[in-house]
């Protein structure tokens, strides 16, 4: 037994040590963090947003910089929802919160269809909220909880189901220029989160508007690509390696290389 738990402490050290790291290189890469920098971290109250504080946490105390974090939660007023865990989970650690209480969930729910996907719009109207606190608390970075999968995730839906090249930064401004939002769980794989998430225990609160939404398209993906890195370990890393190798006059977008220029070099 007690070489059991020596094991799992040993185990969990060094997976503590590697997202740590991870989300450091994150960090250092794309410049996400700057010396007096306040950082909003969007908590849901899910594995990954947990997760992403609870490693700023232990970066901010070791950091050469010196940076503030806000914990922010929107509660959407979804039935149900257990409206006490964040707030005691968050006292307890001693972190400045703010809970923001607006009801997008029967705004979402009175114009979409019952059966169909609320997770645009839903995700659109939650977006708006957090920019606007953003604002209203002077906030330099808004830290989201994605990961590398679902970079790679997005990367596929734009693809299949849009038509497009695109996935999700680890560092983007947004479109009025208001806002710059970071990713520092980029490099972080979700397996490794769900395993960091269960060692800590976090209170996890389930997403009861559109987690139980079955056959949605990105659980599709999500599977299909699940399928793929059990044939070939490895491959959910390469295909997000191949985000940050990109070579435009490979592709065919003329707007981003100028196939129509191109010439032959003269001889001689």
């Amino acid at each position: 037994m007690e070489a059991t738990k020596v094991r799992t402490s040993k185990n969990f050290k060094k997976l503590q040590a590697r997202l740590r790291g991870l989300v450091g290189k994150s960090i250092a890469d794309y410049n996400m963090i700057e010396e007096g920098d306040r950082v909003m971290v969007c908590l849901s109250g899910g594995k990954d947003s947990y997760t992403m504080l609870d490693l700023l946490l232990s970066l901010q105390r070791k950091a050469p910089i010196k940076f503030e974090i806000l914990a922010v939660n929107l509660d959407q007023k979804q039935p149900g929802f257990p409206e006490h865990i964040l707030p005691q989970y968050l006292a307890s650690l001693n972190v400045p919160y703010r809970i923001v209480e607006q009801d997008t969930y029967s705004t979402v729910t009175s114009i979409i269809p019952e059966g169909k996907t609320m997770c645009g719009l839903c995700s659109r109207l939650r977006r708006g909220v957090l920019y606007r606190v953003a604002e209203e608390e002077g906030v330099t970075k808004i830290a989201l909880g994605h990961h590398r999968d679902d970079i790679v995730e997005t990367l596929f839906l734009n693809m299949f189901y849009g038509g497009r090249l695109k996935a999700m930064p680890p560092k983007l401004l947004t479109d009025d220029g208001k806002n710059i939002v970071i990713r520092p769980l980029a490099y972080c794989s979700e397996r490794e989160i769900i395993r960091y998430a269960n060692a800590r225990k976090f209170p996890i609160i389930p997403c009861n508007l559109c987690g139980s939404q079955e056959n949605l398209q990105r659980a599709k993906i999500k599977e299909m690509l699940q399928t793929w890195e059990r044939e070939t370990p490895g491959r959910i890393d390469s295909i997000f390696r191949s985000l940050q190798n990109v070579s435009p006059s490979q592709l065919a977008d003329t707007e981003l290389f100028d196939f129509a220029g191109l010439n032959k070099v003269a001889n001689g």
